[in-house]
C-alpha cells in the first residue's frame, strides 16, 4: 500500500466518525431536548396542585422555561460541534462578548424587548389564554416570551407583537365579565310591563345557565331612540362566558317578547296612495 492511498484511508475514516460524532450530537439534543421538557411540564405541573397556581400562568412559565432550557442547549450543541472540528473555542468566546457588545448598541430594540418582556412576566401582567388588548390588538395570549408575546385574533391569526410595543395592557380576563344587552321595543308599548317580561325571560335563562355570578337583572330605560324604547339588561358572567350569555339573554328575550305581543320595532316603509 502507497502512502497516499493510506493517507486518503485515514482521511475517509476521519471524516466518518466526525460524520457519527455529529449525529451523536444532534440525537442527544432531540433526547436531552426532549426529557428535558417533559420534566420542565412535570415539575410545574407539580406546583400548579400544590401552590394552587393558576393554569395560565403555569402554561406561561413552563413554555418560557423551555425556551430558555433550549437555548442553552442549542448554546452546549454549538459549543461540542465547534470543538469536534479542533477549534479553540475560548478566543471565540472572547470575540463574542466584544461582538456582542458591538451588536448591543445596535440592537437596543431587542434589549428593549427582553427588558420589557421581564417586567410583564414578574407583574403577573398577562398570562396564556387571557384575553387581552396590546398595541392595538385584542385576542388570547398563546405565549408570552422575552422578545415577543403572541396573541391569536378571534378570526384566527396570529400576531407576534415585540414586547417593546406593549405599552398599555388591558386585561379582561382578571375577575368576572360583564355582559350588557340592550334591548329596543316600540314607543307605543307599555314600558313597565316590557321591563316585567323581560325580567322574566333573564330569570329563566339563569336558572338554565350556570355561568352568571350575579343577575341578570334589567336595570330599566337606557335609551330614547328614533323608533324604539332601549332597554338594558347588566350580568356578570364566568370569564370568557360573556358573549356567549348575551346571545342567550338576546334569544330569550325576542321568546318572551313575542309571546306577549310586545312590539320589537324594525325599519319598514309605509306606501301612501293618492287617489286623483
Amino acid at each position: 500500500m502507497n502512502m497516499e492511498s493510506f493517507n486518503d484511508g485515514v482521511f475517509w475514516a476521519a471524516a466518518i466518525i466526525l460524520i457519527v460524532q455529529l449525529v451523536g450530537v444532534l440525537i442527544g439534543y432531540i433526547i436531552v431536548r426532549a426529557i428535558g421538557s417533559k420534566i420542565i411540564h412535570r415539575a410545574f405541573n407539580r406546583m400548579e396542585k400544590q401552590r394552587n397556581m393558576h393554569p395560565g400562568r403555569v402554561k406561561t412559565l413552563s413554555r418560557l422555561a423551555i425556551s430558555i432550557f433550549t437555548y442553552i442547549l442549542l448554546f452546549i450543541v454549538i459549543t461540542i460541534t465547534l470543538g469536534l472540528f479542533d477549534l479553540d473555542i475560548a478566543p471565540l468566546i472572547a470575540s463574542a462578548g466584544i461582538v456582542g457588545l458591538a451588536i448591543g448598541f445596535g440592537a437596543q430594540g431587542l434589549v428593549s424587548d427582553v427588558v420589557t418582556g421581564f417586567f410583564i412576566l414578574l407583574e403577573k401582567q398577562i398570562d396564556v389564554e387571557d384575553y387581552i388588548a396590546i398595541a392595538g390588538i385584542d385576542g388570547i395570549v398563546e405565549e408570552v416570551g422575552l422578545r415577543t408575546t403572541q396573541v391569536r385574533s378571534f378570526d384566527g391569526t396570529l400576531h407576534f407583537v415585540p414586547n417593546r410595543e406593549i405599552s398599555v395592557v388591558s386585561n379582561y380576563s382578571r375577575g368576572n365579565m360583564q355582559a350588557i344587552v340592550d334591548i329596543g321595543i316600540a314607543y307605543e308599548e307599555n314600558v313597565d310591563k316590557a321591563i316585567a317580561v323581560i325580567q322574566g325571560a333573564c330569570n329563566r335563562v339563569a336558572e338554565e345557565q350556570g355561568a352568571f355570578k350575579e343577575g341578570p337583572d334589567v336595570v330599566g330605560v337606557n335609551a330614547l331612540g328614533s323608533s324604539e324604547v332601549t332597554i338594558r339588561i347588566i350580568a356578570k358572567t364566568e370569564n370568557m362566558m360573556q358573549w356567549a350569555m348575551q346571545r342567550e339573554l338576546l334569544k330569550a328575550c325576542k321568546e318572551e317578547l313575542d309571546a306577549h305581543n310586545i312590539e320589537i320595532p324594525y325599519p319598514h316603509q309605509v306606501n301612501v296612495s293618492k287617489e286623483a
